[in-house]
Parts: C-alpha cells; structure tokens; sequence
C-alpha cells in the first residue's frame, strides 16, 4: 500500500524526531513518501498531486488546518471510489478532528492505531461540509461567491472567527497557541468588540423564516465543536459524522448570560439553551448573511472577512482510516 505522509513543522507539537518516528513505522508496513509543507495551502496541493498519482492513503502529521488542506486537496475533483484514503496523526493544540474519529492525543500511540486499522481494514465514510464566502460583487444569484472550500468539523461567520483571527495574530508574534491564550482572546472579542451589542448575522434555512440578530453562528459537522485543553465543548451535542449539520447560534446576550451558556456547553453533560440560543440540528443547507463584513472560519482557521456564507452538508464525502 502506497502513502504519502504530509508533515507540518510548524504544527504546535510536532517536532522531527517525532516525525522521523513515525516514518519508521508507517514505512514496517508501507511505502511510505514523505512531504513538509512550507506555506499555507500546501498541504492541499500536495493531497491533491497524491490522488492523482493513485496513492492509497494520505497521512497527516499537523494540526486541524493540516487536515483541512488534505481533505482539499483529496476532494478537489469531489469525492469518489478514486479518492485516498485519509489517515490523521495529531499533531497541533486542539486536534478536534482526530479526536472524532477515537484517536490517541500521543502520535506515537496513534500511529501504531492507524496501522492496526489498515491491517484490519477498519475505513469509513464521514459526512463533509461545503462552505462559499460572499465576494465584493455578489448579487442576490449565483454569481459573486467562492468556489466551495471543504470542512471537516466546523465552519464560523462572525465571533469566532474573530476570537481565531485575534489568535493567529498573537501566534504570528511568536505566542503559543494554547487554551489560555484562546480564552483571553475570547474575552477581549466579547467584550470589546461591537458585534455583540450590534449583532449583524442572519440565518437562512430553505423554507423557514430567517432568524436575524445573530453575533455568533457555528456550524458543526461533529461533537465536540472544539476542546479548551482537556475540556471539550460541545455547543451542538447531537452533531455526527453520520448526519448533516448542525448549527449553535447566539443573539444579543449579556456578560453574565454568555457565561451561563458558556457553562452549559462544557458540562458533563451539556445542553445550552436558554433565551438568546438557537439550536438547529441535521441541515443540509444554510446560508449566513451579515450586514457588515465579519470574519468566517473553516476548521479553525481564519479565511478573511465576507457578508455571507452558504454552507452544505455532503453525506459520505471522504473515506478515513478509524
């Protein structure tokens, strides 16, 4: 069996001897190529080289944004019987995507899991999501939007991907990315950003009518929407692999009722609700607009600022090694 290991070296925990680590081994059982990638959308590029060089297997050693450009790279002619298959070693801070699929946070431990699966076949196929961001020139048809961008586990419009861009910024000063450093950007988004006062995002689901008055809108494509350290939290409980999307979404609320749902969504066993949440759960489709330019996110990374998304759920869209 033929892979292609794709290694971060500038994910949060992976170092070389790790890596070289992991070659040993996959190499007992594969014919293992190795790649580094050097620049954002790398990752991608190299995935998609690997399906078209009929590699059997894409392994990647990173973080979630690792895995994010994979899957792209994978998909990028839309899923199929052709398409590698996905292996994921974890290697950044959160890592919520290998965790979904049972995997150990040690990457030594993992690997030796992902070919333990392989000996015994153990594949499956998970649901992806599709999200398009709203261009300069959009109009109200089909015309003005991005091509469709694959997510795994999550995409954002609004607060989140604030608290993510002010993350990155901290990180491209030579911060670590910890959950410390999360929160402390979480905080300074809430409090002194407008959104939460002025919320500018609207939901729209096919059918229904629109819910406006919305600073914060995550979409979820598996439970939990992300970990604070060891802490998951889990905005949307019923989200699955194994279903469409769900969505967690908040209007105006105050200080002392964030932390009441904030709460609620890291209990032991979580449910937030309340006045000012909206939960909806197994959608196929959605579109988020905002009456101001907002920041959106895929998977933990920050893509820009857009006046809309329309997001989708795509049933069985990649097979992955469990």
């Amino acid at each position: 069996m033929r892979a292609l290991l794709v290694a971060n070296p500038a994910a949060t925990t992976t170092t070389r001897k790790v890596r070289d680590v992991l070659v040993r081994a996959l190499s007992s059982e594969l014919q293992v190529d190795v790649a580094e990638t050097g620049h954002r959308g790398h990752a991608r590029d190299l995935a998609a080289q690997a399906a078209t060089d009929g590699v059997d297997v894409v392994v990647t050693l990173g973080g979630d944004g690792t895995v994010n450009e994979a899957a792209n790279g994978l998909l990028a002619a839309g899923p199929g019987p052709r398409v590698p298959m996905l292996a994921v070693v974890p290697g950044g801070s959160t890592n919520v995507f290998s965790r979904a699929l049972g995997r150990s946070r040690d990457p030594v431990e993992a690997t030796g899991e992902i070919l333990d699966s392989l000996r015994a076949g153990r594949t499956r196929l998970v649901s992806l999501g599709t999200a398009s961001a709203r261009t300069a020139s959009a109009r109200t048809d089909d015309a003005g939007w991005t091509e469709p961008r694959w997510f795994v586990f999550a995409a954002g419009l609004g607060f989140d991907a604030d608290v993510i861009s002010r993350v990155e910024s901290q990180r491209a000063r030579g911060r670590r990315s910890t959950g410390a450093l999360y929160v402390r950007s979480g905080v300074d988004a809430f409090l002194l950003g407008r959104d939460r006062r002025r919320p500018p995002v609207t939901l729209e689901l096919p059918g229904r009518a629109p819910v406006d008055g919305l600073f914060l809108a995550l979409v979820s494509n598996v439970s939990p929407w992300t970990y604070l350290g060891e802490r998951p939290i889990v905005p949307s409980p019923e989200a699955s692999f194994d279903s469409g999307l769900d969505v967690f979404a908040m209007g105006r609320v105050g200080v002392v009722r964030m932390l009441h749902h904030l709460r609620q969504t890291m209990a032991a066993r979580p449910d937030a609700r309340g006045r000012g949440v909206h939960r909806w759960h197994d959608l196929a489709e959605l579109t988020l607009t905002a009456s101001r330019p907002q920041g959106w996110q895929l998977d933990g990374d920050h893509l820009g600022t857009t006046t809309g998304l329309r997001v989708r759920s795509v049933p069985e869209a990649l097979r992955v090694v469990v």
